[in-house]
């Protein structure tokens, strides 16, 4: 019995340890099953999300876009980083209970900071994200952010946390900035919005293919919860354009026109400087004036799209043909009849002269710019064959293509005798500068030419490409044409150019150390649909020095309003300041030390006003004569026949000081030392400040002083 019952036990231990066996096995299956269930589910829907989740395959490398820079390497226009704001709300670092802790604090800061939600708004979006299970939501669609801001926003809650516990995933991107504003921002151009399509105009535009660069590409993959780029191949960016252009005569260049243009009411402007042996360009004006608001902003390149009749700049190319085709060989002997002003060539086309005069050799016709002169002495010396003027024009290289780096160029236009516009008075209104259409590059680069001894250089704006501000391919000059008209023409009209300067209708920029050579010029401007406006362009076109030409210059003034239009005061003026900046650099760096000295005969030159210490020096240094009995720190000057007279300059306490006629280092140094802020306008002494002498003052305000050569 007792065996019986020992065998029954046995077999019950044996039963109960095979049932655990079975049980043990039986979860260890499922066990195993649920892993590769979850391996064969998750990896499907992970491979689902590489297919389907913001193209994870082929993802492109942005390559950087090259800065445009000014000739010193300053930049004009550049990439600034800026960045999207993009979320993973389904990040696996985020549980639901940090989530729903947070999301109401993070949706309180998105909406102060980007105003365009309310806090609620920003809550149901993100938690909608999270339970559609996104992991790469863009926040905000139409706002980047800087890089400052971007770092603001890393510490709302949440995104504090990081990218795998918070989801924060700022997306890099670059924008495009132009450090010096409206300075020859129509030439710099600018992108489209859409940055894949580029350069919308200028520079940006014209040079696209080099700045863009190549974008490179990755794939996206997920580690450990965390999408990263994974390089295939790499993006080379953009090279640098190195321009031509000078900041300082650009930023000379701008205040000139603007202050022409406000002073005259007038619509818009242009100025151009070029480099006589090269033809690079230093500087290049296109400004509009709203005459309602008073602003000012750069919406075309007039420099070289917009084309106008020239008026009297053009009587050169008149003068030059006639001496190259032998109509004139005498600019002293030959002379014209002008019929006291007014000569009529055919019913209902009547010249008039602003002088009235009988007989005007050439040269006294060319300085005073006679309309009737030059009418006649083309009407009549090509009446046989006027298609011979024509052609002539056109070997000045008038028409030539310029091979300009900008797109969109325009060449000029002149009728040809077969024209079947041409009428009786198309030639002599030819020569005098109407019946044609021509841009203001093209006619400078003919002056330029003429200032080159008859070299014809292309103008170039593109100085090189290069990397991190260093020119790697260099652009070098390129020569047009080797001669234009024989040197015997070029120096005679060298000499007529300086003639107007000195005894024409540009008197009043004469006097200078340097000396300029031009032509003015006084054109109405053309209506649409044909006739002519009682509106002007003054425009004067020449170069500097001008027994040395360095430098040529043109400006064009279109639409001056105020009772005064001719060229010689509403364009000569800017070509003046324009050149006398110009000049004062050059003789800094000792490029026209073979230029007669400063007389000081009869007058002795104006000094700014500042230290008293500052100014003894110089003048000690230079040995002007100059009073001695001033005591006081600061002091004024006056410039007398014999010596510069210095007067004391007292300054008030708790009042803002007089610092007209002082330079700009120490007037902000004078004014920053009583506490205001100091914003400077314009080159030169002081001629101006926005808060009067004399007046009380709240230190950190800000004061605007003008300042202006002469």
């Amino acid at each position: 019995m007792a065996k019986e019952n020992n065998k029954v036990s046995k077999k019950s231990i044996l039963n109960r340890i095979m049932g655990i066996y079975l049980l043990v096995f039986a979860m260890l299956l499922c066990i195993t099953g649920k892993a590769l269930w979850v391996k064969i589910a998750d990896g499907t829907k992970c491979s689902q999300e590489m297919r389907t989740d913001f193209s994870r395959e082929n993802v492109p490398l942005e390559a950087i876009r090259g800065n445009i820079l000014a000739s010193d390497g300053r930049k004009l226009a550049c990439s600034v980083p800026n960045y999207r704001i993009i979320m993973d709300p389904s990040s696996n670092g985020l549980p639901d209970d940090v989530f729903n802790k947070n999301i109401g604090a993070l949706s309180q800061k998105l909406s102060k900071f980007f105003g365009d939600k309310t806090p609620y708004e920003y809550q149901r979006m993100i938690e909608k994200a999270r339970a559609d299970g996104k992991n790469h939501y863009l926040i905000i669609n139409n706002r980047r952010i800087t890089y400052n801001e971007m770092k603001e926003v890393s510490q709302f809650p949440i995104f504090c946390l990081g990218r795998n516990k918070g989801g924060f995933m700022p997306e890099e991107s670059d924008n495009r900035k132009k450090p010096f504003g409206l300075l020859a921002s129509r030439t710099v151009g600018r992108l489209y919005l859409d940055k894949t399509k580029g350069g919308m105009v200028g520079i940006e535009n014209s040079f696209d293919d080099v700045l863009r660069g190549v974008d490179g590409l990755s794939d996206r993959i997920r580690v450990m919860g965390k999408w990263t780029n994974k390089e295939i191949t790499a993006p080379q960016n953009g090279k640098d354009i190195i321009t031509t252009i000078d900041i300082d005569i650009q930023d000379v260049a701008e205040y000139s026109m603007m202050r022409q243009l406000k002073n005259h009411n007038a619509d818009h402007g242009i100025a151009i400087l070029m480099e006589v042996r090269t033809g690079a360009i230093k500087a290049i004006v296109n400004l509009r004036y709203d005459q309602k608001t008073g602003t000012f902003s750069e919406d075309n390149n007039y420099a070289v799209t917009e084309r106008a009749e020239p008026g009297s700049t053009f009587k050169l190319a008149t003068l030059i043909a006639c001496m190259e085709d032998g109509i004139v060989n005498d600019v002293d002997k030959d002379s014209v009849y002008t019929n006291n002003g007014v000569y009529e060539f055919a019913k209902d086309a009547v010249l008039h002269d602003s002088k009235p005069h009988e007989w005007l050799t050439i040269r006294k016709a060319f300085e005073a710019s006679s309309n009737i002169a030059f009418a006649r002495l083309v009407a009549e010396g090509y009446k046989k064959d006027p298609q011979q003027f024509i052609d002539r024009l056109h070997d000045l290289g008038l028409c030539d293509s310029l091979q300009f780096d900008l797109k969109g160029t325009r060449n000029t236009m002149f009728k040809n005798y077969d024209d079947p516009t041409w009428s009786g008075t198309t030639l002599p209104w030819m020569a005098i500068g109407y019946e044609m259409q021509i841009t203001p590059l093209q006619l400078l680069t003919f002056y330029n030419t003429v200032a080159n001894n008859g070299v014809m250089m292309r103008p170039m704006l593109i100085e090189g490409y290069g990397e991190n501000g260093r020119i790697t391919d260099h652009i070098r000059p390129k020569v047009l044409r080797n001669s234009i008209a024989s040197r015997k023409t070029i120096r005679t009209v060298h000499e007529l150019l300086k003639g107007v300067v000195e005894d024409g209708t540009a008197k009043n920029i004469k006097g200078t150390p340097y000396g300029i050579a031009g032509k003015t010029g006084t054109a109405q401007l053309v209506k649409e649909g044909g006739g002519y406006e009682k509106r002007y362009l003054a425009s004067f076109a020449g170069y500097f020095p001008a027994d040395k030409p360095l430098y040529s210059c043109i400006v064009m003034v279109y639409g001056p309003s105020n009772n005064v239009y001719y060229g010689n005061v509403v364009a000569g003026n800017v070509v003046k300041a324009i050149a006398d900046r110009v000049y004062a650099a050059e003789y800094r760096n000792g490029n026209v030390r073979e230029t007669p000295e400063i007389a000081l005969a009869e007058q002795f030159p104006f000094s700014k006003g500042g230290r008293l210490a500052d100014i003894n020096r110089v003048f000690n240094e230079l040995k002007i004569p100059h009073n001695l009995d001033v005591n006081s720190t600061w002091i004024s000057t006056t410039a007398e026949a014999d010596k510069v007279k210095l007067t004391a300059r007292h300054l008030l306490d708790n009042s803002v000081p007089d610092v007209k006629g002082m330079g700009a280092s120490d007037a902000v140094s004078l004014l920053e030392a009583i506490g205001l802020k100091v914003k400077i306008i314009g080159v030169g002494r002081v001629s101006s400040q926005s808060i009067a002498a004399g007046s009380t003052y709240t230190k950190g305000s800000t004061i605007t002083i003008e300042l202006e050569n002469g």
